[in-house]
């Protein structure tokens, strides 16, 4: 569409970012990892492309490639159409970004651009990347075009600034080798994790990992590795095998080289003893005064000052590659070389063998460009020419001694014209020396005749030998030598994922999480989890945080005794990272209420619905969705699942949302339901028309007796998910009987506790919907304690606070809420008051309680504020009488725990020291800060609503 502008102001190089975010997985704008950037057209807003003079043109002159973008017309060309008739700048950058990147030889297409909702002129640029810090490079360098493109700047030089975007791609970018070992990882659906900024990278997740470096692997021995790095030892122990290999000797001084080379009988080479790339070598060294000249070129590229002086065996030089022992490759490498044509100089032939597109810097392309050097010209002035004669016609020039790709050498594919008896020796060789991927390297007349009968022989067993002579050859067929590294590490049939469950909703998702992590944990499996109090191995917490994000996400699938994960999702870290990993096998959503609405663009419970159904598109076709039946923004998330769906719903039969199951059941579906008996309520899964009865509610422990309704639909959807991963029904049964919301199990969440007679329930309610929850949870288990013992009252005392970052109204209705359930309340505040000052949360809870009673629908009679969290427990417990009932909603739970343990003890007194303090050592107050202050901002990096947003998505629309 064109837009005819009615511009307030001149055309300028307006256009700036104005935020950065990078996705690193599954997220709301794409199934996979893409950059996210927020744009600011400023007065460019009012001129679309047609608008611009030679706007069009410039951009085509510098990137070529856009002539290829299809954009929303479906062809080659569409986007310049687009151009042509009339778009904006922001949707340029998104097309420029990836074009960029295609330069760097990173093959996307994927990309999107929206207007900012409620930010006339901002937009959000959506483009997919393979490497983030060259994608958020791309990002920059197109807005410069942009800006450049509208008034010209002769400071801006485009040829300039793509030469230094393409070098940091190479700077940054996988090498030959590990690329050609990703790509066959990828297509095997194997992940990976780039664990640093070169080439360590890990294949597979958890207990099934494992690791390469460029071509060294998890397998490779480091005592392999230390003897081919020893070049005289490899010589002896080929040597005391019987292969052939040459004379040598190892010398430390001039004279020593001088004396060896007299001994074995000239020519030699001279090369140091733990080289490689063939850096310092010398061959063919006929005299003394040769081995002399050549010997301090040697010693400066060892690093132990120790040289190898061997025989020099006349021949070509070939490559060949074992892996696993066998070998699948042979290349011949051809020394850097220019041929002459009788009409130009040889450094013009340098000048234009280099021009070849496929040659680049270092190892940035299939050919090394070559390096003309002091040795370079002197080798040409042996061959009797200057850098300026004009060889003759059909004459070559050796460039370089040796036929390294990286000092711009040529390979030729001899794969298949090898001699058996040569492979059998290639192979012998790696095996003596202990390598799984091995590069021997044979000097010989031909690779096609037996090197015992034509003299040649093995000159050096390489470790991490590179890959890029036998994926690109010079000559001849590529060979696919990555699919036998992948074979190694993973051999066909064996796992390279464990299974993933993801739990996201406002409420349950940590008990949830936890009581799927515990029920694996009865089959034996070593399982990992995040949460919002930190991540768990093996039901060992290893670190103390709000881990509910995506990097916690990568933690847990790096560690290799994980072999099942369970991950607690969260809105922030979704928003801000998107998932941190490809997929999830099993995606449970608990519920979708009024939280963190005004935060992040996110404003009705739709958007947030959106967001949470992220993990749902992460499922694939052979995973399930766990979905609550009874709340319709979880249930409409069905249509964006892949997989499969298990429905969970407490509602009885014949409600609409069990009408709802039932006829997804009548076509082979599954859910978890709840139906009554005589003898209480029973949680029943169905597989179509079977029908197996699970557990009695009021016999679990985490439900109070069946009081505690939020934790059977909890333990539901968590017998929802461990039924989608073929968990024996008897298994789901234990798992579920014997967890219980004790502080070792489920910290923080409804632990209850007897403190002198006083019941205290510590729990992390922050929201209305969940206060709601725990106060049926309150009436129903006061009621219960109240008929035990003979109708005596009990008086419910809560301890609530908002948190800082929730708007107004939503702090006020939590304080309505929970007037609607407790007799006395205590206001409390926060530790971090998120940007308000102190005690203005706690003003407007206490507004909301206020505005309840005013309207006579409150049960409290009085309202008390103490902001400090411990002092407002403490206060609680003070106004509390033996048989009451003293709900803690907290934030610090292991602190307020710590309290309460020191109140239980007959010895408290309140007012002693926490080092002198004694209790459990695992609640132990002073550790336990430490241990916060320590990890407060590594929770902060998990915890995604601190930082102002200056703008957010438009819509949260299905990806396409």
């Amino acid at each position: 569409m064109t837009k005819s502008p009615s511009p307030s102001a001149p055309a300028a190089p307006d256009l700036r970012i104005v935020e950065q975010r990078v996705y690193r997985g599954p997220n709301i704008w794409n199934y996979e990892q893409a950059i996210h950037l927020v744009v600011d057209l400023g007065v460019l807003e009012d001129y679309p492309s047609n608008t611009l003079p030679g706007f069009t043109d410039r951009l085509i002159e510098w990137l070529p490639g856009l002539q290829n973008h299809v954009c929303s017309r479906g062809k080659a060309g569409g986007f310049i159409e687009r151009l042509r008739e009339g778009t904006w700048v922001g949707h340029i950058s998104e097309h420029l970004a990836l074009q960029l990147q295609n330069e760097a030889s990173h093959d996307l297409r994927r990309g999107k651009t929206r207007a900012v909702r409620g930010t006339p002129g901002h937009y959000n640029v959506i483009y997919a990347y393979v490497d983030e810090r060259v994608g958020l490079a791309a990002g920059e360098l197109a807005v410069r075009m942009i800006n450049a493109g509208v008034a010209a700047d002769e400071s801006f030089d485009f040829e300039t600034e793509l030469d230094d975007f393409l070098r940091l791609a190479q700077r940054t970018a996988f090498g030959p080798s590990t690329s050609a070992i990703l790509e066959e990882a990828v297509a095997r659906d194997i992940p990976f994790i780039r664990l640093n900024n070169a080439s360590l990278v890990q294949l597979g997740q958890g207990v099934h990992a494992q690791r390469i470096r460029a071509t060294m692997t998890s397998k490779t021995g480091a005592l392999a590795v230390d003897i081919a790095g020893d070049k005289s030892l490899t010589n002896t122990l080929l040597s005391s095998a019987g292969l052939p290999v040459p004379l040598s000797d190892t010398v430390r001084t001039e004279d020593g080289a001088v004396m060896v080379a007299k001994s074995i009988g000239y020519p030699v080479v001279v090369k140091p003893l733990d080289g490689n790339h063939g850096r310092g070598v010398g061959i063919n060294l006929r005299n003394e005064a040769e081995v002399r000249a050549h010997f301090p070129v040697a010693a400066e590229q060892s690093r132990r000052a120790i040289m190898v002086v061997e025989s020099f065996i006349t021949g070509n030089d070939y490559r060949c590659l074992i892996v696993g022992g066998k070998m699948q490759a042979i290349a011949e490498r051809v020394p850097a070389h220019v041929i002459g044509d009788g009409n130009h100089t040889v450094q013009e032939l340098v000048e234009i063998t280099n021009a070849d597109p496929r040659r680049g810097v270092g190892h940035e392309k299939v050919l090394t460009r070559i390096a003309l050097t002091e040795g370079s010209e002197a080798l040409v002035r042996n061959q009797g020419f200057a850098m300026d004669d004009v060889p003759p016609e059909g004459t070559m020039v050796k460039l370089a001694l040796t036929g390294n790709m990286s000092t711009g050498g040529i390979s030729v594919d001899r794969t298949f014209d090898a001699h058996p008896e040569n492979v059998e020796i290639a192979e012998e060789a790696a095996r003596l020396i202990g390598l799984d991927v091995a590069g021997i390297d044979f000097i010989c007349p031909d690779i096609s005749a037996p090197v015992r009968e034509t003299g040649g022989a093995i000159c050096e067993v390489n470790a991490a030998p590179g890959f890029r002579m036998h994926t690109h050859p010079t000559v001849g067929e590529p060979q696919y030598i990555a699919k036998p590294v992948v074979d190694l590490l993973f051999p066909p049939g064996t796992p390279s994922r464990v299974p993933i469950v993801a739990v996201t909703g406002t409420n349950g998702k940590t008990t949830t999480s936890r009581m799927i992590a515990h029920i694996m944990k009865g089959l034996g499996h070593q399982v990992g989890m995040t949460s919002t109090d930190g991540i768990v191995i093996d039901e060992r917490l290893v670190k103390r945080a709000d881990a509910s994000g995506p990097k916690s996400a990568r933690m847990v699938l790096q560690n290799p005794r994980v072999d099942f994960a369970v991950m607690e999702v969260a809105r922030g870290g979704i928003l801000r990272e998107g998932l941190g990993y490809d997929r999830n096998d099993v995606a449970v959503v608990t519920n979708v209420s009024a939280d963190h609405l005004g935060l992040r663009g996110i404003d009705t419970l739709e958007q947030l619905a959106a967001v949470k159904r992220v993990v749902v598109e992460a499922v694939p076709r052979n995973g399930f969705a766990v979905l609550n039946a009874d709340d319709p923004n979880v249930r409409d998330m069905r249509r964006h699942c892949s997989g499969s769906i298990v429905y969970f719903s407490m509602q009885p039969p014949g409600s609409p949302e069990r009408q709802f199951i039932d006829t997804r059941l009548r076509r082979g579906g599954r859910a978890v339901v709840l139906e009554p008996t005589d003898r209480g309520e029973m949680i029943v899964i169905k597989h179509g028309r079977r029908s197996m009865q699970l557990a009695w509610t009021h016999l679990l422990p985490s439900t109070f007796g069946g009081a505690a309704r939020f934790n059977i639909a909890n333990a539901m959807a968590a017998a929802g998910a461990a039924f989608a991963v073929d968990v024996p029904l008897h298994d789901i049964r234990q798992g579920l009987r014997t967890f219980a919301t004790n502080y070792y199990l489920s910290p923080g969440r409804l632990n209850m506790l007897d403190v002198k007679g006083i019941s205290v329930v510590v729990d992390y309610c922050h929201n209305p919907a969940g206060m709601r929850a725990l106060g049926e949870f309150v009436d129903n288990y006061a009621t219960q304690k109240e008929a035990s013992v003979d109708n005596a009252r009990i008086s419910r005392i809560g301890v609530i606070g908002g948190t800082g970052d929730r708007r107004d109204d939503d702090l006020a209705e939590l304080g309505a809420v929970a007037a609607r359930y407790f007799d006395v309340i205590v206001v409390r505040e926060d530790d971090n008051p998120r940007g308000r000052p102190r005690g203005e949360s706690a003003e407007h809870v206490l507004r909301g309680i206020n505005e309840c009673i005013a309207a006579g629908e409150a049960r409290t009679r009085h309202v008390d504020t103490v902001l400090a969290e411990v002092d407002a427990v403490r206060h609680a417990m003070v106004l509390a009488n033996p048989g009451d009932l003293v709900i803690a909603a907290v934030d610090k739970h292991a602190r307020v725990l710590a309290e309460l343990e020191e109140m239980s003890n007959s010895a408290y007194a309140g007012s002693r020291a926490d080092e002198e303090r004694t209790g459990d050592p695992d609640l132990d107050p002073v550790e336990l800060n430490e241990a916060a202050a320590v990890s407060a901002e590594e929770a902060r990096s998990d915890y995604t609503d601190l930082e102002p947003e200056t703008a957010e998505p438009e819509e949260l629309l299905p990806q396409t």
